[in-house]
């Protein structure tokens, strides 16, 4: 990865991170629905990132947005999980001629169809981790399952949203 990559995934880290804890914290809708766009800094790192970078990454962006929301390392845990099944979902789904280099796995990059079928199944999997740990020692089944469905929702929503603006499409050299 060039130093200008670097520099450019520190800077979109630190982004991400900011929206995240000033934005987004207190954005909640009818009481079920969060955001939580931090997941897509982790599903828009290159497919060449290695797993032990990556759960290194997703430790330190869950640790620093759970240090203000004072979550006690929910995020971290989610963040971890999502990063530890990132990669091995990517080889699932790869397709028969595989991945340019260096491509980022973005909406544009991607196209829509194989960006929701992405994803999805990850922000579902960070979602349901989160609120799981967040509701033990609760037993109520159904508020689990609608905050879940409903922030995945609402994430994929803001996500897809802010990819479509911000991010533009990386020509394959």
């Amino acid at each position: 990865m060039t130093t200008v990559k670097l520099l450019k995934y520190s800077f979109s880290f630190c982004l991400y991170f900011l929206i995240q804890v000033f934005i987004l914290k207190d954005l909640v809708l009818f009481g079920y629905s969060f955001c939580f766009l931090y997941v897509f800094f982790l599903l828009s790192l290159p497919h060449e990132v290695p797993t032990i970078s990556l759960l290194l990454i997703g430790f330190f962006i869950g640790l620093f947005i759970d240090m203000f929301y004072d979550s006690f390392g929910i995020h971290a845990a989610s963040a971890v999980f999502l990063a530890f099944v990132r990669n091995t979902w990517i080889k699932v789904i790869m397709p028969t001629g595989g991945y340019d280099d260096n491509v980022p796995p973005t909406l544009l990059n991607m196209g829509l169809g194989w960006y929701i079928f992405y994803s999805l199944p990850l922000i579902l999997i960070h979602h349901f981790i989160f609120f799981y740990i967040d509701s033990l020692g609760t037993d109520v089944y159904l508020p689990l399952v609608i905050r879940v469905f409903s922030s995945m929702a609402f994430t994929f929503l803001l996500g897809a949203i802010v990819q479509a603006i911000f991010y533009k499409k990386e020509r394959v050299v």
